[in-house]
């Protein structure tokens, strides 16, 4: 999710990302080229195939290993259908938001590149301020959940080989904060490289070793229901008892969070859009890609949440491979963690790059004259090409690596972070400006009966994260009652 840094205006037209966040559209062509697009960029080449793939690619991450203790809390009858629900109301909503990849007609109207073009096209003013501000801070919150993700799992790996070399009678507790250090020095490193097109490699890497945990975990949930004979779990999900009632609340309103941070993938919709070919429209391309998509990922989210609650029942964990915990084959459980943590040293750049991006070209703008902003230092590399240091790209991504790091190291709490992000980002990303601009577009009539049905729709999901949200944050301040910053250990 990333476009090219300041001052590479000639690269950024041809190499415009699927990801990138900002940024204006280049000159217009003569229309009908056989090089060009209508609006300047070289002939897109994306088809619902390639959509398909970026969708499922950049929804199938780690939010997929906290479904089985979100259906655990829902129950067999809650756990599916909030499933099934989410998965309607994201397909329906990135339907109409597909919509407004393009301003007026849908075949030859003016292209809105990103997410927030498309919001300033349709409904402008605050709302563009509004819609960034949620857009980035949600990038942020996914930059500390991934490091607490990578240190969980390497935690993981650390302790089940500790386990099975000394036996049950050491307790191999370890220390997250020496892990989450690790993973945001090799963030570090990645940070300098400058353009996510440089990139392309490490976001194919994550790709495949998300499908690698994610197939491992379900085999392994599928191995767990074999060998203990009998599916577990219950229709209202974990008992009174097991926890209490007002906890049995909060942690039923934070799986709705869990949920929605699963499907998250709007952010990046449009961004996907405008890589697509036409004709046909890139609205029916985008449509058909994302029926695709939410499918596949709706089917194999079953699979991973219902398997591992049938598992594990009420002590399903927040994480399902780090919970698998110490059961054998102990060695195909350290390849998942450590194909989660290679995945997430992917997704963070993924999901970073367009912050990046954005304050970088906003100080080129306040600082035109700045050599600090602007000014790159050669240095060779044998064999490649010679890599542009920018002292401020050095300081500024180091300085934001560290501080995610810290902020993660000072809340190191997986499930409440995911669904906290989750309830933050889903309603106004995924249903209120999808919703708002499709409205703005087909000048659909206030209280007309389609206006009415999709502000219930709107209505109803924002109640939905709400209640995900105070679960959330509930589970946040029960976690911080047996808590000791910087000193949490797994």
């Amino acid at each position: 999710m990333g476009e090219n840094g300041a001052g590479k205006n000639q690269t950024h037209l041809i190499n415009r990302q699927v990801f990138d966040v900002s940024g204006d559209g280049p000159p217009q062509a003569t229309a009908g080229s056989k090089c060009f697009d209508d609006d300047g960029h070289l002939k897109r080449t994306g088809t619902v195939w390639t959509a398909s793939a970026h969708i499922i690619t950049a929804v199938i991450g780690s939010g997929v290993l906290s479904l089985a203790w979100a259906t655990a809390q829902l129950g067999w009858i809650a756990g599916p259908t909030v499933m099934f629900l989410f998965s309607f109301v994201t397909y329906y909503t990135s339907s109409l938001l597909a919509d407004c990849y393009r301003t007026g007609d849908p075949v030859t109207g003016k292209r809105n590149y990103t997410y927030m073009d498309a919001v300033h096209a349709n409904l402008g003013g605050l709302q563009v301020k509004i819609c960034g501000l949620i857009q980035y801070i949600n990038l942020i919150g996914v930059a500390i959940g991934y490091t607490i993700a990578a240190s969980i799992s390497m935690v993981a790996i650390n302790k089940s080989n500790c386990f099975h070399s000394s036996g049950d009678k050491s307790p191999c507790r370890r220390s997250s904060n020496t892990y989450m250090i690790m993973f945001g020095v090799v963030e570090i490193f990645f940070s300098q490289i400058p353009d996510f097109d440089q990139i392309w490699w490490l976001s194919i890497v994550a790709a495949v070793m998300s499908f690698t945990y994610s197939i491992i975990g379900l085999a392994l949930g599928i191995g767990k229901v074999a060998e203990n004979g009998k599916i577990r779990g219950s229709l209202t999900g974990i008992s009174i008892g097991a926890v209490t009632e007002t906890q049995k609340v909060w942690y039923s309103f934070q799986a709705l969070g869990d949920i929605a941070f699963a499907y998250s993938y709007s952010l990046i919709l449009v961004e996907i859009q405008d890589t697509l070919r036409s004709p046909p429209a890139e609205s029916k391309t985008m449509k058909k890609a994302t029926l695709t998509s939410v499918s596949v990922t709706t089917f194999f989210y079953m699979l991973c949440g219902c398997f591992g609650y049938a598992a594990f029942g009420d002590r399903a964990p927040g994480n399902l491979l780090t919970g698998f915990g110490f059961y054998n084959p102990y060695w195909l459980l350290d390849i998942a963690n450590a194909a989660i943590v290679i995945h997430l040293v992917g997704a963070y750049q993924v999901y970073c790059q367009p912050l990046f991006s954005f304050v970088e070209k906003t100080a080129t703008k306040w600082f035109p004259e700045s050599e600090i902003i602007a000014k790159e230092i050669k240095i060779p590399i044998p064999g490649f090409k010679p890599y542009k240091l920018n002292l401020f790209r050095l300081v500024w991504r180091t300085i934001f690596v560290v501080l995610t790091t810290v902020i993660s190291m000072l809340m190191p709490f997986f499930n409440d972070v995911v669904g906290i992000l989750g309830a933050f980002g889903f309603w106004p990303l995924t249903v209120y400006f999808p919703v708002e601009m499709y409205i703005a577009q087909k000048k659909i009539p206030k209280w007309s009966t389609r206006w009415i049905c999709l502000q219930i729709l709107s209505v109803a999901c924002l109640i939905i994260s709400i209640a995900a949200a105070v679960g959330s944050f509930a589970g946040v301040v029960l976690d911080l009652k047996s808590y000791k910053p910087f000193k949490t250990s797994y």
